[in-house]
């Protein structure tokens, strides 16, 4: 069901000012690319039905003329999914492990091994995909995976700051879309957002920096819907 645009509007600004105290993340190191990929995806472990019907709702947005095409795509993305939850399942375990042992390090151990194993799974899918589809329709796949969170998160702010700055937009479009990259790789929804959430606490400490007032500036952005609303009617 589709939320009005007023509450939907609202939940993301709420979200952008939760994590507003948020202190500046750290920007990780880029995945180095495997010397060679995979022929195909890994089938160690076959998608669930579960998995291509939520992977049939993304690839089907792409309109892809092909039904073949669109199978193979959409059981490339199921896949991904299927092979994420090993690396999550893995970590977990050894992370039980860990903290029974009271292993710090045997902890970090098994949250590094599983950044790896998903850094070189998200090259390998990529590239995949961009063997098949154009880069548009590989963006609205990532888009599909985590929820639409960036293009709504950028609206936000385009509608909340109107005078910002092309270089203001381009900084907080490049946080956004590398959040994006992290939150793909996340095993739920809650951890996906939380990529997010790290992400709006470092574009908004940049934006208060700047010299931006967001409580103001939300203010401001439901005045002019509001007025543009009244117009209209």
């Amino acid at each position: 069901m589709r939320l009005p645009a007023r509450s939907v509007t609202f939940a993301f600004v709420s979200t952008l000012l939760l994590f507003a105290a948020l202190p500046a993340q750290t920007k990780p190191e880029s995945a180095k690319a495997p010397s060679e990929l995979p022929a195909k995806a890994p089938a160690a472990h076959p998608p669930s039905e579960e998995l291509l019907q939520r992977s049939e709702k993304i690839v089907t947005k792409l309109g892809l003329a092909s039904p073949e095409q669109q199978a193979r795509i959409r059981d490339l993305v199921a896949q991904q999914y299927a092979e994420l939850a090993l690396i999550h399942d893995a970590r977990d375990e050894a992370l039980k492990v860990a903290k029974a042992a009271a292993s710090e390090p045997a902890a970090q151990s098994a949250r590094d091994t599983a950044t790896a194993r998903q850094a070189d799974l998200h090259y390998a899918f990529i590239a995949r995909l961009s063997a098949e589809l154009t880069q548009s329709q590989v963006e609205q796949i990532k888009d599909g995976i985590t929820y639409g969170v960036l293009p709504n998160t950028f609206r936000v702010y385009q509608e909340m700051l109107p005078n910002l700055t092309p270089e203001q937009s381009n900084q907080i479009l490049a946080w956004l879309t590398e959040a994006r990259e992290h939150a793909m790789d996340a095993g739920s929804s809650k951890d996906k957002h939380a990529w997010f959430g790290k992400y709006k606490g470092r574009i908004n400490n940049y934006l208060s920096k700047a010299g931006y007032d967001m409580k103001q500036a939300e203010r401001d952005m439901f005045s002019r819907k509001n007025t543009e609303a009244k117009t209209s009617n």
